[in-house]
């Protein structure tokens, strides 16, 4: 009897294009000598890893949904090579989660060689990280609230469908805004790659770079032919410099 295969046979899965190869949306950010990454996905031992990462300034969560926190365990290897507990910044949900999803590294008698962490409250106000500002931006995930940031010159927004006015002009002004576009047809907590499109040009920053594209978006090369030519998808190990 023949062992059946799971696995997804879509056009996009199945192309050997490198850029349709999708893991789970984070990001790593460099500026004055600090290095922050945004969520701890189910790929983030992988990511690290690939790219040779050997200090960790920070985590900034932008919510606590699982594709964004399962790898928060394996945080521990820079306990080893900072030896010090790892930052990690976020609001209370996602304190809460963290809490319950990793209750051994939070127990009162904790266990040797568990992730050491230290958790910071973010809410709608600025904070400084080492000497770095980073800015809040707040949006709606369908009903629930997330965290965007920007950093400089940088603006950086996942998992949303909604977006005041007010939260939108935090981004204004940045050179580089990377926005989440999940697919064409319509989400009920994602923004379309329309929706996407025209955010982007109304915020209007000398490049766009959009993320968490799902298998459905369609192949990146035939994707980023319909965009204007300052708006690209990300892909996995692309490089930014602002």
């Amino acid at each position: 009897m023949g062992v059946p295969v799971i696995g997804c046979q879509c056009d996009v899965c199945v192309s050997e294009d490198v850029k349709d190869k999708r893991l789970r949306s984070s990001i790593l950010i460099e500026t004055n000598d600090q290095t922050f990454v945004v969520d701890t996905g189910p790929d983030f031992r992988e990511q690290m890893l690939r790219e040779k990462v050997a200090r960790l300034t920070a985590v900034l969560y932008t919510h606590e949904h699982k594709d964004h926190t399962a790898g928060m365990d394996d945080v521990r290897a820079f306990n080893f090579l900072q030896n010090k507990p790892t930052d990690l910044y976020g609001s209370e949900r996602v304190h809460e989660a963290l809490k319950k999803d990793y209750a051994y590294v939070f127990a009162e008698n904790t266990y040797p060689g568990i992730p050491k962490v230290d958790l910071h409250l973010i809410d709608d106000a600025p904070f400084v990280v080492e000497g770095v500002e980073i800015i809040p931006i707040n949006a709606l995930h369908y009903n629930l609230p997330v965290h965007g940031f920007r950093i400089g010159d940088f603006s950086y927004l996942t998992d949303a469908n909604s977006i005041t006015a007010a939260e939108l002009d935090k981004m204004r002004g940045s050179k580089v805004v990377v926005l989440n576009a999940l697919r064409k047809e319509e989400h009920i907590s994602h923004f379309t790659l329309a929706q996407a499109v025209e955010l982007m040009e109304d915020i209007r920053p000398e490049r766009g770079y959009f993320i968490h594209m799902s298998h459905q978006m369609g192949r990146h090369k035939a994707i980023e032919q319909e965009l204007p030519d300052w708006i690209r998808l990300s892909y996995d190990r692309l490089q930014i410099e602002v």
